[in-house]
């Protein structure tokens, strides 16, 4: 079996090194609407295995909403950086 390495090894990043700052300040920017996405999963893994109620409706559409919403303002945001 051959082991695959990186070819390009200034675009891979080495293995010991975490993110960057730059990096980091772009995950923090982005978790509202990471936290948002991951709670309109949830909303709908719950549905799977069951008819879904209208509770379960309720809760899939507000988590829709704040998604929605969390992209907006993540779009004004950067719209406002870029001016």
């Amino acid at each position: 079996m051959k082991t695959i390495g990186t070819v390009h090894p200034l675009v891979t990043a080495p293995a010991d090194e975490g993110p960057s700052a730059l990096e980091l300040d772009a995950i923090d920017s982005e978790m509202p609407l990471i936290l948002a996405e991951v709670e309109l999963l949830d909303a709908r893994i719950t549905v799977l295995d069951r008819p879904a109620t209208e509770l379960d409706m309720r809760r899939i559409r507000r988590a829709r909403r704040r998604v929605l919403a969390a992209r907006r303002a993540l779009a004004n945001r950067s719209v406002g950086e870029a001016a």
